[in-house]
């Protein structure tokens, strides 16, 4: 069992993002069958488009955000849940002046993750 206050956990700076950040709640390591991290992206922030190997099960937490997923844009706000098939490119955008955040679960299996282009924009 793991029972542990969010204050308590590291965050650590996403490189490939800008103004992007990540908690891991519970690590792979810790539970047999999915991993729970918290994604903090600044106002003025994004991740680039980029694929992963795994799904992703999310929550939007806080603010607003565009995020694209393949070749489609949305626009997601709090209490918001988006999946994102593996293999398929996504990105994300902050819209307004608040943080973008959102639990993001996914499979504890290897999880390679490629960028797609980081010079690309979203509008």
């Amino acid at each position: 069992m793991i029972i542990r206050s969010l204050g308590s956990i590291p965050i650590e700076k996403v490189t490939a993002g800008k103004n992007t950040f990540r908690q891991v709640l519970i690590g792979s390591d810790e539970a047999p069958n999915f991993a729970m991290r918290r994604f903090i992206i600044e106002p003025g922030g994004e991740m680039p488009n980029h694929t992963n190997t795994v799904e992703h099960e999310q929550l939007v937490l806080n603010g607003c955000a565009r995020v694209s997923i393949g070749d489609e844009i949305f626009e997601v706000k709090k209490n918001d849940v988006v999946f994102i098939p593996a293999n398929v490119p996504h990105s994300y955008k902050t819209l307004g002046d608040e943080s973008f955040e959102f639990l993001c679960m996914v499979p504890n299996k290897e999880d390679v993750i490629k960028i797609i282009d980081s010079k690309r924009r979203m509008p």
